[in-house]
């Protein structure tokens, strides 16, 4: 019986041992299925010689070769090269790539998926489209690189990339387009229908488990021939990749924080190279660390400066809440509500944004100051209004925790005390109910469109002319194109600027300029009116100014003298127990093994922002190197040097975007 090495998709350290019985020839790639205890799992027959470790009579036979295509070496390699970047399991990111396959049942007929035509008259490209489309096109066909398709709101960059897609189609590759969120698929694949007279597969969540199988064995055989999909699309096994495009490739979203911690973005450029496939990253606001990389000369730089149609961008002012405050208890200013009212007399349709859901943030006892929080997270209780029993709901949006508003303070025993303080979008509906009792409102946040299809309807109605107020989180922010809105307004533009993160000033700019980006898309000019207490801040200045290329400069130079991203590297330590002696112990031995060499800094243990989250105790370390040293040598000999007790977990995450 030869010996065969397989990964499996669970968190082992290697490959295990099997023994392939006469009549099996398995070859590395081979989809296996193995014994594992009492289980028939399914698992991949992997690169390398055997270790040789397990006693002859020890070792179990493999059950079957699976009738599925093999993991292509292209595909291999990217699922250990993910594992040695993030410092996971092989076997864990194995299972990102196996979790959609299922056996589909014997009697279902399976859905085709016909081959979109690259032919099919799509929309006619403006003259700056056109070079820009051709120039992508160009930088294809070379195989491996990367580009940056940068243009303003509206200056059509879908149309664009889809050119390139129609040449990977050409060639017979296949092609694959990341979005951060499943939701702005609702009006993409419109763009896609016109442009090739069909839709793309689709990949994310919210499939049934039937859908999400057909769909993974139809990618393997190279049937799908185009994929448009969440961050895990990244790891389907893919026939023959040919093409990566990551739309708003700026987001934040693209990053996954539990599990196997990775960014999407990076990631995709990485696949793409392994596979010698060109990738496309698409964005308004590009990263700084995607404009350094252009810069560098690492990845090529295509601009669309204006809008698509002669559409103009909106003039955008900020209203200084210092010296026109909303009425009391309320929360739009009275420069905002006259622009409201302007524009719903002329017919237009207005929205207004902020990213925070629910109807209040916080609950607080008038007479003792108390504040509900959490009993499993460090975080306050947001109240919910607008749910299906139409109650009062508090909420934890971390653990989900929830529970009804007590009649009495449990702190004090006060009745009649409990107050909810600050504006969620709930209360601003609310507000702009009762200010416009004739405008039609849809609200559009995540509590509210819970899938493509909501998304899908929401986009009709507003389109339609059926909506006069959109009122939304950021889920409004980013691809949506609505002919007749003219107005915006920020209802609270400072709320991402508190707390200290690395990238508050640059995530807060992006976000809020693509919001901008929804205002006078057609031929009435659009408007945008951003409430703030600090019109003096930088972000306020660069957005009532426009000028993204001064204001990323100025966020480069604040990075480059401290070497920090994308001038220098990072990695986190996350400590999380159950008990806090147990975490601050634990915390306290990786800070006396930290690595102390020549630009190598390690800050902290220090209580993370969120010190309990879903009742565990955390503590936090950040390791900071210059751009040259690669954090993962260091970190592996790092734990290697202290014993973490079983209680304890220590999750690494390379190139931290969260620092909660």
């Amino acid at each position: 019986m030869r010996r065969v090495p397989v990964l499996l998709p669970y968190p082992f350290a290697a490959p295990l041992e099997y023994a392939a019985p006469i009549g099996l020839d398995p070859k590395p790639g081979d989809l296996v299925r193995v014994p594992l205890g009492s289980r028939e799992v399914l698992g991949a027959v992997w690169e390398g010689p055997p270790a040789g470790t397990v006693a002859e009579d020890r070792l179990r036979p493999l059950l079957e070769i699976a009738k599925l295509p093999p993991l292509t070496p292209e595909m291999r390699r990217f699922i250990d090269w993910v594992a040695a970047y993030t410092l996971a399991r092989p076997g864990e990111v194995l299972a990102m790539t196996l979790r959609g396959y299922r056996r589909p049942p014997s009697r279902a007929p399976a859905p085709s998926f016909p081959l979109p035509d690259p032919d099919h008259p799509g929309s006619i490209l403006s003259a700056a489209q056109a070079e820009a489309a051709a120039s992508l096109v160009e930088a294809a066909a070379g195989g491996f690189g990367v580009t940056l398709l940068d243009g303003v709101t509206g200056a059509g960059k879908t149309e664009v990339y889809l050119e390139a897609i129609a040449a990977a189609l050409r060639r017979g590759r296949q092609a694959l387009i990341l979005l951060p969120e499943i939701a702005l698929s609702a009006q993409w694949l419109k763009r896609f229908e016109r442009r090739f007279g069909l839709a793309p597969a689709l990949w994310h969540s919210d499939l049934t488990p039937r859908t999400r199988g057909v769909t993974w064995q139809a990618v393997a055989e190279g049937a799908a021939r185009v994929v448009v999909g969440a961050r895990s699309a990244l790891f389907l096994p893919f026939a023959e990749i040919g093409l990566i495009v990551v739309d708003e490739e700026h987001e934040s979203a693209f990053k996954q924080e539990e599990g196997v911690i990775y960014h999407a973005r990076d990631m995709a450029v990485v696949r793409a190279r392994l596979a010698g496939a060109p990738c496309v990253l698409v964005s308004a606001t590009p990263s700084l660390e995607t404009l350094v990389n252009a810069a560098r000369g690492r990845y090529r730089h295509i601009r669309l400066p204006e809008r698509h149609g002669g559409a103009r961008l909106p003039a955008v002012a900020a209203i200084d809440l210092r010296s026109t405050p909303p009425e009391r208890g309320n929360f739009l200013s009275p420069p905002l509500r006259d622009a409201l009212t302007e524009t719903f007399a002329r017919g237009e349709q207005a929205m207004l944004f902020l990213n925070r859901r629910g109807y209040a943030p916080l609950t607080l006892c008038r007479a003792c100051g108390h504040r509900l929080q959490c009993p499993n997270c460090s975080a306050w209780l947001v109240e919910h209004r607008a749910n299906a029993r139409r109650t009062h709901l508090l909420q934890c949006h971390h653990c989900g925790h929830t529970l009804v508003p007590p009649a009495l303070c449990p702190a004090c025993g006060a009745a009649g005390t409990l107050t909810p303080v600050g504006p969620g979008v709930e209360r601003v509906t609310e507000e702009a109910a009762s200010a416009f009792p004739d405008a039609r409102l849809l609200v559009m946040a995540s509590d509210t469109l819970t899938g493509p299809h909501a998304a899908a309807a929401a986009a009709a109605a507003i389109i339609g002319r059926e909506v006069d107020l959109v009122i939304g989180t950021q889920i409004v922010a980013k691809g949506w194109h609505f002919p007749h809105l003219t107005l915006v307004g920020v209802v609270d533009a400072d709320l991402g600027l508190a707390g200290g993160d690395l990238r508050a000033g640059e995530r807060t700019f992006q976000l809020l300029h693509q919001v901008a980006g929804r205002a006078g898309r057609a031929e009435a000019p659009g408007c945008v009116l951003i409430q703030t207490f600090a019109p003096e801040h930088p972000v306020m200045q660069a957005l009532v100014s426009g000028d993204l290329a001064a204001f990323m400069e100025s966020e480069a130079a604040a990075r480059r003298p401290g070497h920090w991203p994308p001038f220098g590297r990072l990695a986190a330590l996350i400590v999380s127990a159950r008990a806090a002696e147990a975490a601050d112990a634990a915390a306290a031995a990786l800070g006396r093994a930290a690595p102390s060499a020549a630009f190598v800094t390690v800050l902290g243990p220090a209580p993370a922002p969120l010190s309990l989250l879903r009742g565990r105790h955390r503590r936090r370390l950040l390791l900071k190197t210059a751009r040259s040293i690669a954090p993962q040598k260091l970190i592996r000999a790092w734990l290697g040097r202290v014993k973490i007790p079983s209680e304890v977990e220590v999750r690494v995450d390379i190139d931290p975007v969260s620092f909660l």
